[in-house]
C-alpha cells in the first residue's frame, strides 16, 4: 500500500521583529530631532557671530587703523595706542572712572543691602515697598537725568531749596569739581539700586529662620545677628553683585554725558565719554577703537573673576 505524501506548503515570510522596527523608528526620530536642534543652533550661532563676534573682531582691527570713514582705512599699527597714552585726558578719564566706581561701591553697594535688610523686616505692605523701590529702574534713563538736573539746579532746584530751608548755603552741585562726581554717583545709585535690592531680598528670604531663632535665644543683638548670620549667609551674592557693579560702573556714560558733559574742567570725563568724543567729536574711530579694546580687556579680567566664582559655587 502506497504511503500518501504530504504536500509542502510554501513557507510564509518571516515578519521583521517588532523590537527591531521600534529601534529603527527611534533612530530616525533621534536623527530628525538632532537635525532640527542643530538647525536652530546654527541660526543662533549665525546671529551671534554677525551681531556680536564680528563687531568685536572689527573693533580690534580698527584699533590698528586710521579710520575716518571719509577715506579708505590705512594700517598704522600701534600708533593709535601711542597717541592714546600720550593724550593727557586718557589718564584723567581712567582716574575719574576709578573714582566713580569707588564712590559707587560706597553708596551703591551698601545702600541697597541696607534697604533690603530693612524691607525684609516688614511683614505688611512688603509687595508695595518692593514696587516702590523698583520704580526708578522702570524710568527711561533720559527722564531720570532730566529729573535730577532739576534737583541739582543752582537756582530753583529742590536740593538747594531744602538747604536754604535749614539755613544752609546753596551748592553748585554739577558746577563744582568737588561735588560733581558725588552728584553723578547719587543719580546712578538712585536709578539702579532697585534691581540690586530685589536680589538681596531674594537672598535674605532663602536664609533659614532657625538661624535667627537660635541667635535670638543666645541673646544676640540686631547688629550681631546681621554680622554673624545675615552677611555670612549672603556672602556669595554680595561678592557677585560687587563684581557686577564694578563692571557696570566702569561703563558709566549717560550720567556725565547728560548732566555735566565731562565738566567742570574735565572732572567728570569717563572712559566711555572720552571714547565717544574720539569717535563722534574728533572723528577718530581708530583711537576710539583702541580705547574700547583697552576697556574690553579690563572688563574681561573682572568677568573672568566673576565666572571663576560662579563656577566654583556651582
Amino acid at each position: 500500500m502506497a504511503t500518501p505524501t504530504l504536500s509542502k506548503r510554501p513557507a510564509r515570510p518571516v515578519p521583521p521583529r517588532k523590537d527591531a522596527a521600534d529601534t529603527s523608528g527611534r533612530r530616525r526620530r533621534r536623527v530628525r530631532d538632532n537635525l532640527t536642534a542643530y538647525a536652530f543652533l546654527a541660526a543662533g550661532l549665525i546671529c551671534f557671530a554677525l551681531f556680536s563676534w564680528y563687531p568685536i573682531v572689527r573693533g580690534l582691527l580698527l584699533g590698528f587703523q586710521e579710520v575716518t570713514f571719509a577715506q579708505p582705512a590705512t594700517w598704522v599699527g600701534w600708533q593709535n595706542y601711542q597717541r592714546l597714552f600720550d593724550d593727557p585726558l586718557f589718564a584723567t578719564a581712567w582716574t575719574n572712572t576709578g573714582y566713580f566706581t569707588l564712590l559707587a561701591l560706597v553708596f551703591g553697594f551698601a545702600l541697597p543691602f541696607a534697604t533690603a535688610v530693612v524691607l525684609n523686616e516688614f511683614r505688611h505692605a512688603r509687595s508695595y515697598l518692593r514696587v516702590t523701590v523698583y520704580l526708578p529702574v522702570m524710568l527711561p534713563p533720559i527722564v531720570t537725568m532730566l529729573l535730577w538736573r532739576w534737583f541739582y539746579d543752582p537756582g530753583p532746584g529742590l536740593f538747594n531749596n531744602v538747604l536754604q530751608g535749614f539755613g544752609l548755603p546753596a551748592q553748585q552741585w554739577l558746577e563744582s569739581e568737588n561735588l560733581a562726581m558725588v552728584s553723578l554717583v547719587l543719580v546712578s545709585t538712585w536709578a539702579n539700586m532697585g534691581t540690586t535690592t530685589l536680589i538681596y531680598l531674594a537672598a535674605l528670604g532663602s536664609i533659614p529662620g532657625e538661624l535667627y531663632e537660635a541667635a535670638e535665644l543666645d541673646g544676640a543683638s540686631i547688629r550681631r545677628r546681621l554680622w554673624h548670620v545675615t552677611i555670612p549667609q549672603t556672602r556669595f551674592i554680595l561678592m557677585i553683585t560687587l563684581l557686577l557693579q564694578v563692571i557696570g560702573t566702569m561703563q558709566v556714560f549717560i550720567e556725565p554725558y547728560v548732566l555735566t558733559g565731562g565738566g567742570p574742567d574735565d572732572a567728570t570725563v569717563t572712559v566711555l565719554l572720552l571714547l565717544y568724543r574720539y569717535a563722534f567729536v574728533y572723528n577718530d574711530f581708530g583711537m576710539a577703537s583702541a580705547m574700547s579694546t583697552l576697556l574690553f580687556v579690563v572688563l574681561g579680567l573682572f568677568a573672568a573673576v566673576y565666572l571663576r566664582l560662579t563656577r566654583g559655587k556651582s
